[in-house]
């Protein structure tokens, strides 16, 4: 990886090829420089790089003149409500993500705890392109200042949202995989103040992985093996910065990171009917749900921001991503496993039944993804090709190109950064979904 990925949802890059300290320091600097004044948040997600790279980043800002609050080891969401409540001008969280350990990055979140706008990241990139720094003279220089207690508030906003009684009294067993990313820390007091009989994989916050971050079937295996003799009433998997969450059932079943929104949001709309929004990647399952609790379901482009956005423009009482990610705004406008953890167990709690059980009568749909080359100066002849092909799917270029038949959907995204094509299918089944991208990828040649 030669450059790092530098898009304006963050940077991303491999420590010591791609991404460095120095680099590290201009990107933020450049988004501090932007902000209203008032003190910055600097977290991380556990990587063995993050001490190196806040060490970096808090001598950047202090450098612009900013004060800055860290909260050393963070999830990502926990930082959305430290902004909040901290009355902060914005804050940087340094997660990669799901990415593998080699890696590191910055997440943005404004004032309002929440990850920035496209229109605020582009202002950042042009800023950090040219340079254009402004640094502090001597005498004004800022300080830096430990957050003693990062995760109260969280868990606060979090207990609310469900029946604390009722889950205590049904005393679950649940494993947690944090696979030693930064979930573990508020996850542990979560779990305390639910009476849930937890264990732990991967518990220090060390970034030590023991299997790829990603929280995805493949590499969930032996999380599902060791959850069985436990056994677990559910196993929840977070990403590394806690802002996504896969589920495995009673059975050690991996049921995905799809059925988490759908569980939470179908959870929620049967308490409080509202409208939601998912961004357009995300399983139609999610949409069925509202629609049977007679709920409109909006779709945003892909990415947080664009979610949120959404959500606070239709006033949505519920949203999220299907890679796991639900956004309560009780709590805030950020992904949050902890949300998910939470209100998954009320749902149990309130059905009385099991996780297998509590699916059985969600829609079923089989996903497809996969990506294809194509130069960039040949993808707007044929994205109008791909609608010539399918004038009977009702077509959608909010982001990319999306069509929609009644019983299966294919969205095409050109990727920001490299010269490939990401395309995504749902349908019914697994053939037919494939299908949709193989005819996607047959009209390149």
């Amino acid at each position: 990886m030669a450059k790092p990925i530098i898009s304006v949802s963050g940077l991303r890059g491999i420590v010591g090829e791609s991404l460095d300290p120095a680099l590290a320091i201009y990107y933020v600097c450049a988004f501090a420089n932007q902000l209203q004044p008032g003190p910055i948040v600097v977290a991380r997600d556990g990587r063995s790089s993050g001490e190196m790279l806040a060490a970096a980043i808090q001598s950047g800002l202090n450098a612009c003149g900013r004060e800055v609050l860290y909260a050393n080891i963070a999830a990502t969401p926990t930082v959305g409500v430290l902004v909040r409540q901290l009355s902060a001008a914005g804050a940087m969280q340094i997660s990669a993500s799901h990415n593998p350990a080699p890696y590191n990055g910055v997440k943005l979140l404004g004032r309002d705890g929440r990850v920035i706008s496209a229109s605020q990241g582009q202002t950042v990139i042009e800023r950090f392109e040219q340079r254009a720094i402004q640094w502090s003279p001597f005498d004004q220089i800022g300080k830096v200042s430990l957050v003693a207690d990062t995760t109260s508030r969280h868990l606060e906003l979090v207990l609310a949202t469900v029946n604390v009684e009722a889950i205590r009294r049904r005393r679950f067993k649940v494993v947690l995989d944090a696979n030693h990313g930064a979930g573990s820390i508020l996850a542990r007091r979560l779990f305390e103040a639910l009476g849930v009989d937890a264990q732990i994989l991967g518990e220090p916050p060390d970034g030590l992985f023991e299997h790829p971050p990603e929280p995805t079937a493949e590499n969930l295996k032996s999380v599902a093996a060791r959850a069985l003799s436990f056994g677990a009433d559910v196993v929840f998997c977070q990403d590394p910065d806690a802002d996504r969450l896969a589920i495995i059932d009673e059975r050690g079943n991996y049921i995905g990171e799809e059925f988490t929104l759908a569980i939470t949001l179908r959870h929620r709309l049967t308490a409080q009917r509202g409208a939601v929004v998912v961004n357009c990647a995300t399983s139609r399952m999610s949409a069925e749900v509202a629609e049977r609790l007679s709920c409109a379901c909006h779709l945003s482009a892909v990415g947080e921001a664009n979610v949120t956005e959404k959500m606070i423009a239709v006033g949505a009482v519920y949203g999220g991503e299907g890679n796991g990610g639900p956004i309560d705004p009780r709590v805030g406008y950020v992904r949050d496993s902890f949300v998910g953890m939470a209100q998954t167990l009320d749902a149990l709690a309130q059905a009385g039944t099991t996780v297998s059980q509590l699916i059985r009568d969600l829609p079923t749909y089989a996903i497809h993804k996969t990506t294809f080359a194509l130069d960039p100066n040949r993808i707007p002849a044929w994205l109008i090709e791909l609608e010539n092909h399918n004038r009977e799917a009702t077509m959608n270029r909010m982001d990319g190109l999306r069509l929609d038949w009644p019983d299966r959907w294919l969205l095409v995204r050109p990727s920001n950064t490299e010269p490939i094509v990401r395309a995504i299918a749902e349908a019914r089944n697994e053939a037919a979904a494939k299908a949709l991208c193989e005819m996607a990828a047959r009209m390149v040649k």
